[in-house]
């Protein structure tokens, strides 16, 4: 079984900001696969919204933590321990300014790189042998980046959009590559 966590922050204000596209790619592999997946659910045992079935060829679950992303590894630790999985077992997929939009990394065991809901998963599970799924975000305005929380909590902008679509469907692509 293996567990693929989108991160990101819940509630309608940080919907569509640059945070969350860890909750984009697990929304679209949920709608992408809804005939072997079932719908999202609340799950207050685990504060996340969890989807679960078949994906390719392995049993999988689908987790949007609930904690907001600072705190997402309350959520993953819970999953983790209810249903017995090993840190490499988990993949988790997020937001990355580091990285140019449009680009992707895929590492296992390489730490948080100093992002806080990475490291609060690690925390959680105890290893950091979790497989992550580095969406980038960064601008090409280093100006709009100045300020990381106010950056990271903005809009993609309307020439941004294609970027980020074409990211959705490439870690997609890869969590499939993964399983």
């Amino acid at each position: 079984m293996k567990l693929i966590v989108g991160l990101g922050n819940p509630g309608k204000r940080y919907e569509k900001t640059r945070h969350n596209i860890g909750f984009f790619v697990v929304d679209a592999l949920q709608t992408a696969h809804g005939t072997t997946l079932t719908p999202w659910q609340i799950s207050k045992k685990f504060n996340a919204q969890i989807s679960g079935g078949m994906l390719g060829g392995q049993k999988i679950i689908l987790a949007k933590p609930m904690t907001y992303m600072n705190r997402s590894g309350e959520a993953v630790g819970l999953i983790g321990q209810y249903y017995k999985l090993a840190p490499k077992d988990i993949i988790v997929v997020h937001d990355e300014k580091d990285l140019p939009l449009g680009e992707l990394r895929v590492q296992t065991g390489r730490g948080d790189a100093g992002h806080n809901g990475v490291k609060s998963i690690i925390e959680h599970v105890g290893k950091d042998e979790i497989t992550r799924i580095r969406v980038g975000i960064a601008s090409d305005n280093m100006k709009k980046m100045k300020h990381t929380e106010k950056f990271v909590l903005g809009k993609f902008g309307i020439l941004e959009r294609k970027t980020v679509e074409q990211s959705v469907e490439h870690a997609m692509q890869e969590i499939l590559a993964l399983l």
